[in-house]
């Protein structure tokens, strides 16, 4: 088949999709917006490939997703990209890649960020982007607990799919716990991430700064692989997609 692969780098506010994936219902999705706009440039039906599906209400800075297509002047695709898309998806980049590049299948590792306005001081101008907290984090212990969520686990108990037909075990890099005023900030890296991971973890560790869990029930969790032992899932829009590595 001739034409080029493309590797298309986004950012978008997720408030008002129904997440990343392409839904049979047409309901609003990023991937379903973006495809609509390149096939309208190709003048041919274009299936995009993100490198993961973002919930409902989830936000992106770095989403980075690949397709194939006749070859155009990247200097002439762009433009005509951004005058069709929506004020809330925003193109960062697009290149050419080699032609086995795929932006699920290539990726290496993923970083998200998860904020949270720790104050009883309404969120005005940030409130679609963190999540409102308002009794006072205990962020040590907070930061004490993400020391033992980090490196290689089985992590089916963070996970909202009691199907799951894959291994569950993932490497976690890197979790740390920021504090900058009134705003906390997870920043969280792995070599990829199950179906509601990061938000299942960040709740866990917000009722271990709330006081409603101890550190030790982590250890519980990932010796009896059950959600049900593990914290709530923390709302969707706290949490952004920063940035995809690849090698």
């Amino acid at each position: 088949m001739g034409g080029r692969t493309y590797r298309l780098t986004l950012c978008y506010d997720g408030t008002r999709y129904r997440g990343w994936q392409r839904l049979p219902n047409g309901a609003l999705t990023v991937q379903g917006i973006i495809e609509e706009a390149l096939s309208e440039i190709f003048g041919m039906p274009i299936e995009v490939s993100g490198s993961g599906r973002t919930d409902a209400g989830v936000h992106a800075w770095g989403q980075v997703a690949s397709f194939h297509a006749p070859e155009l002047p990247i200097g002439a695709i762009v433009p005509k990209l951004r005058h069709l898309l929506p004020e809330d998806i925003g193109v960062i980049d697009l290149s050419y890649a080699p032609e086995r590049f795929h932006a699920r299948l290539c990726a290496a590792r993923k970083t998200y960020r998860y904020r949270v306005w720790n104050s009883v001081r309404p969120d005005v101008f940030e409130r679609r982007f963190r999540t409102q907290i308002m009794q006072p984090l205990d962020v040590d212990k907070m930061r004490e607990a993400a020391k033992l969520l980090e490196g290689r686990h089985d992590f089916l108990g963070f996970c909202a799919n009691k199907h799951l037909k894959k291994s569950s075990v993932r490497t976690l890099y890197a979790l740390s716990v920021e504090q900058d005023g009134e705003e906390i900030r997870f920043n969280l890296t792995a070599d990829g991430f199950l179906y509601n991971m990061a938000r299942i973890l960040v709740g866990t560790l917000l009722e271990i700064g709330g006081g409603r869990r101890e550190i030790g029930s982590i250890a519980e969790i990932f010796a009896q692989n059950d959600r049900a032992l593990a914290g709530e899932t923390a709302p969707a829009k706290g949490l952004c997609l920063m940035e995809v590595g690849y090698e």
